[in-house]
């Protein structure tokens, strides 16, 4: 049975189950519910715009948001290396887990099914029916029984760090930055969680800091080796760049991750900062968080000050004094934090 599961590519692992499938369903949020909403946010306050054309881009938006589930079952199926029947049957099976368990019921519909449809795939003479008969009903089958519980628990346990985080906001705010932070350099998606625990208010807020602070922070710190290439890669890509030299010098993850703790409890003390779910997980990635900061908390002057200095200003700062510390006593050497951009 071994040997026909990893000839199916099927392989028990937690890499798989929670790096690689995490990794691919935010690539499906992104391409979905992120992006929609980034679209919709454009069309809702770009009043200078004609109103055909903000409706344009409102629709535009909506439609990107509803097809939330779908775009996770899709990701996920490849990004486990599903074959195509499966591929093309993770549309409906991430559809329902969607509808009945939310992102968390999509993320485990759409891997069952596509597990058990790589187990049937090509083993009958009828394939193009079996199989996507196989995977469809695997997948409702899990969002059906069992997505319901998952989403109400998901909800309830980001309702309840949101709750700790505004009863002790200090302490809260300090790990959920810290924990969010550490998430998003990691090879598993902070975005996926965030939205999977539904956070919001000043949890949200705290979260989005300390992803800012890794991505802001690795920026700064690292721009003698990287220069402005590596600037942007990781200011407003990603911090997950520097996940190797991490494990070489794992070191040099305490600036930015100092920085997001020390920041967090200014955001949800002295200077209330609110998010919602889709922007909690994303730090300063294509911009996002603060996007969703603006239009949770208002497209004001005053929340742009704070963005500046929480996001941003702060973050880089505190990142670049510690590291510079570490680089005087011998913690950080030359070139360890090089990346590899894919170009100059």
């Amino acid at each position: 049975m071994k040997n026909y599961m990893e000839s199916k590519g099927v392989k028990f692992s937690a890499k798989v189950y929670f790096i690689d499938a995490l990794s691919y369903m935010a690539l499906g949020l992104f391409s979905s519910l992120i992006i929609g909403l980034i679209i919709k946010t454009i069309g809702e306050q770009a009043a200078f715009l004609p109103m055909p054309i903000n409706t344009f881009f409102i629709d535009m938006g909506a439609l990107a948001i509803s097809l939330m589930g779908p775009a996770i079952g899709v990701a996920i199926a490849y990004g486990l290396g599903a074959p195509p029947l499966v591929l093309f049957a993770a549309v409906v099976t991430g559809a329902a887990g969607a509808s009945l368990g939310g992102p968390a019921g999509a993320y485990l519909a759409a891997v069952v099914s596509t597990e058990i449809g790589k187990l049937v795939s090509k083993t009958t003479k009828v394939d193009i029916i079996v199989t996507p008969f196989v995977t469809i009903l695997a997948g409702f089958s899990v969002a059906y029984f069992v997505g319901p519980q998952i989403g109400d628990f998901m909800t309830m346990f980001g309702s309840w760090i949101s709750w700790a985080t505004e009863q002790r906001p200090i302490i809260m705010g300090i790990l959920v930055a810290a924990l969010m932070g550490l998430a998003l350099t990691a090879p598993i998606s902070s975005a996926a969680i965030a939205l999977m625990l539904d956070l919001s208010g000043v949890a949200a807020g705290a979260a989005t800091i300390g992803c800012a602070a890794q991505m802001v922070g690795f920026a700064v710190i690292s721009y003698r080796e990287n220069k402005v290439g590596g600037l942007l890669a990781q200011g407003i890509g990603t911090s997950m760049l520097q996940v190797p030299n991490i494990v070489r010098n794992p070191r040099i993850l305490l600036p930015p991750t100092i920085a997001g703790m020390v920041l967090a409890p200014i955001g949800t003390t002295l200077w209330i900062m609110e998010n919602n779910a889709a922007g909690a997980g994303m730090g300063t990635s294509g911009l996002v968080g603060q996007i969703m900061t603006f239009k949770t908390m208002g497209f004001t002057w005053d929340t742009a000050l704070k963005v500046l200095l929480l996001h941003f200003v702060g973050p880089a700062f505190i990142s670049l004094l510690i590291s510079e510390y570490m680089r005087k006593i011998g913690w950080i050497k030359p070139n360890q934090m090089t990346i590899d951009t894919g170009g100059k």
